[in-house]
């Protein structure tokens, strides 16, 4: 049985899980119980997943915890205060319209959307409020801030070079969280990505175009998450890096991020917002 957002028992946020049973998803449930201001009210598959019918808490290896994975979000949607999804684009992109149509608040830590799926997001969150992010650790939203001062500080002076490393079976390239350091430095000076942006470098390329920033992306093993953005001088270079060490880490900002959603209007939000580092919005 799943408990439900208005259960005497439970006087706190009602969160479900999308993509339970994924590395990401078990982690995510295991962070809904070690948050005492949160239950997890729902978890949920794939429909033709062997996994319908367990104990979310044993697949999450914490334990029996009386909530039982499903396979049909409808069945389970009344039960949730806020949806947190970390899946693939196609799903999510359903998913998002389903709570929009329901007034269920998302977390959506999904990367690789396309335009159109962008478009969805952008609408869903009109209706419901949505926290969309690459990334959800402090550390790498904190570097996102610093990404900002140090592009501003060194305008057009300095060359620069993102470059992301991720485990092996990571499916987009270059990562959601290269992407969104990107798009910091970008903006900070006056940019928009997509004008400047280059991706990787093969074959005579001729001299680097002033202003350009170089995205790169490796492949391998067992990498969480490795990113460094290289600010390249005339006689001197800033890298700023963060490497994750734990998927923990996503996790628990993800929750922290739902329990900050709870009372917000419709809108979109990222993680910049949560953590009070935006301050022109």
């Amino acid at each position: 049985m799943t408990t439900t957002k208005n259960n005497d028992q439970h006087n706190t946020l009602a969160i479900g899980i999308m993509g339970a049973a994924g590395r990401m998803g078990r982690m995510l449930i295991e962070a809904v119980f070690d948050n005492p201001d949160c239950h997890l009210s729902a978890a949920i598959v794939r429909a033709d997943s062997s996994l319908i019918g367990s104990d979310a808490g044993e697949v999450a290896g914490i334990g029996k915890k009386n909530v039982v994975i499903t396979g049909d979000l409808t069945a389970v949607i009344d039960d949730i205060d806020v949806l947190i999804d970390f899946s693939l684009p196609d799903a999510t992109a359903e998913t998002m319209q389903l709570c929009a149509k329901q007034g269920v608040a998302m977390v959506i830590g999904t990367t690789g959307f396309n335009d159109s799926q962008e478009q969805l997001l952008n609408e869903a969150s009109r209706q419901t409020p949505i926290v969309y992010a690459g990334n959800y650790s402090t550390g790498v939203n904190l570097s996102l801030k610093l990404l900002e001062i140090a592009a501003k500080a060194f305008g057009d002076t300095a060359d620069v070079e993102v470059i992301e490393a991720h485990h092996k079976h990571k499916i987009d390239a270059p990562s959601g969280t290269a992407f969104m350091m990107a798009d910091a430095v970008a903006s900070a000076r006056g940019q928009h990505l997509k004008d400047v942006a280059v991706y990787g470098r093969e074959g005579q390329t001729g001299e680097r175009k002033s202003g350009s920033i170089g995205i790169h992306a490796v492949r391998g093993g067992e990498i969480i998450g490795d990113h460094t953005v290289m600010f390249i001088a005339d006689g001197e270079m800033v890298e700023i890096t963060h490497k994750a060490r734990s998927r923990m880490t996503f996790a628990a900002g993800a929750v922290r991020a739902a329990i900050w959603l709870k009372n917000q209007p419709a809108r979109r939000y990222d993680m910049q917002d949560v953590l009070g580092l935006n301050n022109t919005k």
